[in-house]
This record gives structure tokens, C-alpha cells and sequence, in this order.
């Protein structure tokens, strides 16, 4: 196989990343070029994202290559959901796009219900109802009537903007597209009733393209200001987490997946969506993956609960002090749901739990170690509950848990988790999301065919930790005590 190298932007809500991946001997090799901030800037009460920023510091790691005389094939963005930039007529940036987190969207889905019923909605898109989806975006800033959308002659969304300025070619990418809440999984196309129902022509998206289409070379602007020549930029799976899925080193089909880190999600790979009342009511989601495939997953909270603790806590535990007194402290003293409503965003956490405890009638855990290891055992029911739910719905039978992302180095979490569903937990990749970006730039390059040649790629290039089920009964008597405590309404 040729020695081949490519340039990942990864673009995280907090953060951003241009990365060197190298594709030598049938390996992967990753250098991180350059780190910068992705700051929301508050302006008169809304959230906005410093799209020209972004692109500057896209262009100061092109200039990094430039200097060091790195060959490199082609170019890679991929980014956060939903989010997206308007275009004017004279192919301007219109200004910089809102933030997910921009607080207008609260309320905005029952907003829109009054026009297009909750159930309705889900059925045409397949999507979980979140207020920051694009559908409701764009609903609320036609309510607010913004000064924008009437001079709106395209709608990027952020990986494809970005492209576009590198570039000067416009293309909607289809992983991220889906996130919008207003794709059809089924004809993967925008659906027409919703964007009637918000007053939005179809024409001010572009045609949709798929993981691996080239959408342009480097512009003439560009490679004066970078010293490069035509490099290609091809629409990897824009959105992050879809290309994190695609750098899972599975062996077959019969996986699910846990991208794991301040948030979790668990899904599964389908050629199909699942659309059915029972998707519906447990809120799943069908997202858009490589090469047409769905990704059915639900959004879990992960290390969120900790992180917030540590902040409290009076001492700043490093991870290993708080591994050894969870190990020290006595297992399963006390559980709660994760995903609970008092856990989303609560003054203090620490508080938060032990009301929890009080309110369902449990022990109520005192020091860090006990807090520690009542969130780890937690997590772990929790994600045997929702595969269980996983496996109903599957086609075939889920065999292994492929643990993604930074959570793969949380060695007890992992062991509880594998413990939890009784099936092998396999750990690795942390950086599964600049991998995907790199190895479908390495298929668009023709060096791979498709997804499971990328990932017998990946297998022989990353290290993984496998971790066998234990103590089936301890743990099985502790999911019941777990569905006997879950509460949903506290």
C-alpha cells in the first residue's frame, strides 16, 4: 500500500484540531499539528460561533504543512451537529452562525408541534425531538423574523461551510445533513412537508453528497496564503460522531457502539431506520452513516456526572485516586439514573445525587470514592438498559461492545460495563473520530474499497483493551435493584 498523508480538521464545541494522519505500510499513524479554542461569543443575549476563526485556524495548520514540505493527499472536515452558516446571493457569508446553545430554541419544539404534530415529526425524520435541531432553528428564527433568511440563497452547514470557504463549492454532506431533524431516513432526501412548515425552499440546500466525494480543490486565495498547490477537500462524515463510528474496529456486524466522554452514545449500525412507535416512545435516534448505513443510537449521559463533581470537590482528585477509592468503597450501595432530569444541569452536583438516594429510599453515598463508584455502576445499568432495548430492535444479535472516544481509557468503568451486559467490552480507539475522518479521505484516495477493509486497517493499526463479563449474578441481582430505583420524574 502506498504511503499516503492526510489533514483532519476536528472540530469539537469547546475546541478544535488539525491533524497529520499517515497511512504507511497498512497502518495508521496520527500527529496533532495544531489546538486552538472554539469560543462562543455573547452578543445582545444570542450565542454565535466564530465561523472566520475557524477557517483562519484551518489555514494556519495548512500553513504548518506548508512549512515542514508535508505531501499531503487531501483535506477533511468534520464537526459538532445541527449548526449551520447563511449564504447571500453574492456567495457572502450573510454572519457568523448561531450556537447550538443559543437559548431562542427554548420551548421551540412545542412551538412547532402546534403546526406538525411531536409524532408526526419523528416519523418523517426518525430523529430525537432536541430544541437545537436545525428544523427548529430556522422555525424560530422565522418567528423572530430574522433579517437574514430573506436574503438567504444557500444554507451550509458548518463542516460543508468550511469546505466552501476553502474551496468556493457548495455541497450538503449527508451524516451531518441527517442530524438536522429534516432528512428522510428512508429517501434521504429533505423532506418537503417540514421545510413547508417553516418556510424554506428546497433549493437553498445542495445536492446531497456522501462520506467520501471530493467537493473541490483549494481555492486560488488559499494556496497563496498557505503555499500549497490543488489539494482536493473531501466530504469525510461531516458529522463527528459518524466518523467516529466508522473507525470502530469491528469484525463484523454484530456490534454496538459506545462513543464514551462527557456525553455517551450507544447505537448500533442498520441498513434501515427504525421508525416505530416503540423508537418513538424510548426516544432513539437515526442518524446518517457511511455508505448509506443508519445509525441507531440514543444519547446517554457519560462522564458529565463526575466531571461536575470534581469541581466541587475540595480536593482536586487526579482519575487514579478516584478509581482507587471507588475500588475501596462497597459495591452497589446506592444507584441512580443517569440521565434523570435533576442530573442536567443542577447547582451541585454532589447534592443532586444524594436527593436522588433520599427520594428513591437508598443509602446515601458520603465520601468521593462512594460518589464515584455509585456514577460508575450507575452508568454501566445504564447501558445495559438501553442495549437491551438495542437488541429488540436489532436485525441481528449484538455480540460485543466497541467502547469509542476518550472514555475507552476508563479501565473500571469499562470492566463494570462489560460486567453489566455480560457480552465483551472492547476499548479503542480514543481517537476514533480524526481516524474515520483520515481513512475516508485514505477511500476517497482509493487506498481502502470500503468500511470493513478501513476497519481491518484500523484493527492491525490501534491497540485495544478487551474486557470479559464477571460476576453474572452480582450484577444481574444489581439490575434489578436498578429498574426497582429508576426514576424518570426527578
Amino acid at each position: 500500500m502506498e504511503n499516503k498523508n492526510f489533514f483532519a480538521v476536528d472540530l469539537g464545541a469547546t475546541s478544535g484540531r488539525t491533524i497529520l494522519g499517515t497511512v504507511k505500510d497498512g497502518s495508521i499513524e496520527l500527529r496533532e499539528l495544531t489546538r486552538f479554542p472554539n469560543n462562543i461569543i455573547e452578543v445582545n443575549g444570542h450565542f454565535y460561533w466564530d465561523i472566520f476563526a475557524l477557517y483562519n485556524e484551518i489555514v494556519n495548520g495548512l500553513k504548518l504543512v506548508a512549512k515542514e514540505k508535508i505531501e499531503i493527499t487531501s483535506i477533511g472536515i468534520d464537526t459538532w451537529g445541527v449548526d449551520f452558516v447563511c449564504i447571500g446571493k453574492d456567495g457572502e457569508i450573510l454572519r457568523n452562525p448561531y450556537s447550538y446553545r443559543d437559548p431562542h430554541t427554548v420551548g421551540a419544539p412545542e412551538e412547532f408541534f402546534k403546526k406538525m404534530p411531536r409524532e408526526k415529526v419523528y416519523g418523517l425524520t426518525g430523529i430525537q425531538i432536541m430544541n437545537f435541531n436545525t428544523l427548529f432553528q430556522l422555525a424560530t428564527i422565522q418567528k423572530n423574523n430574522s433579517s437574514v433568511l430573506p436574503v438567504t440563497d444557500k444554507i451550509l452547514f458548518i463542516p460543508d461551510a468550511l469546505s466552501y470557504m476553502l474551496t468556493g463549492k457548495m455541497v450538503t454532506e449527508y451524516t451531518f445533513a441527517s442530524t438536522a431533524q429534516m432528512l428522510n431516513p428512508e429517501t434521504k432526501r429533505f423532506d418537503p412537508e417540514l421545510l413547508e412548515a417553516i418556510g424554506i425552499k428546497k433549493e437553498m440546500f445542495n445536492d446531497i453528497v456522501y462520506p467520501g466525494t471530493v467537493v473541490g480543490s483549494l481555492s486560488k486565495s488559499v494556496k497563496e496564503q498557505t503555499g500549497l498547490g490543488d489539494i482536493p477537500v473531501v466530504a469525510v462524515a461531516g458529522h463527528d460522531t459518524a466518523s467516529a463510528v466508522a473507525a470502530v474496529p469491528a469484525e463484523n456486524k454484530n456490534f454496538a457502539y459506545l462513543s464514551s466522554g462527557t456525553w455517551s452514545l450507544m447505537g448500533i449500525e442498520l441498513d434501515k431506520p427504525v421508525v416505530t412507535k416503540e423508537s418513538y416512545e424510548l426516544n432513539f435516534t437515526n442518524e446518517g452513516g457511511v455508505e448509506g448505513t443508519i445509525r441507531f443510537l440514543k444519547n446517554i449521559c457519560g462522564m458529565w456526572l463526575l466531571e461536575r463533581c470534581r469541581k466541587e470537590w475540595e480536593k482536586d482528585y487526579s482519575y487514579g485516586e478516584l478509581i482507587d477509592a471507588a475500588l475501596a468503597a462497597p459495591a452497589f450501595k446506592c444507584l441512580i439514573n443517569p440521565d434523570a432530569p435533576c442530573f442536567a444541569n443542577p447547582v451541585s452536583m454532589i447534592d443532586a445525587i444524594k436527593n436522588y438516594c433520599v427520594k428513591t429510599n437508598q443509602a446515601v453515598p458520603e465520601t468521593f470514592g462512594e460518589i464515584t463508584r455509585c456514577i460508575f455502576e450507575s452508568l454501566a445499568l445504564r447501558y445495559r438498559q438501553v442495549l437491551e432495548s438495542l437488541q429488540k430492535m436489532s436485525t441481528y444479535p449484538i455480540e460485543k461492545l466497541h467502547v469509542i472516544g476518550g472514555g475507552s481509557k476508563n479501565n473500571l468503568l469499562n470492566s463494570f460495563t462489560s460486567n453489566a451486559l455480560g457480552i465483551e467490552v472492547i476499548a479503542g480507539p480514543s481517537e476514533a473520530t480524526a481516524i474515520g475522518n483520515i481513512m475516508l479521505q485514505a477511500k476517497a484516495a482509493g487506498l481502502v474499497p470500503d468500511i470493513q477493509k478501513m476497519r481491518e486497517l484500523i484493527r492491525s493499526s490501534v491497540e485495544v483493551n478487551v474486557f470479559t463479563p464477571a460476576d453474572e449474578e452480582l450484577w444481574s441481582s444489581a439490575y434489578a435493584e436498578f429498574l426497582k430505583v429508576y426514576r424518570e420524574d426527578i
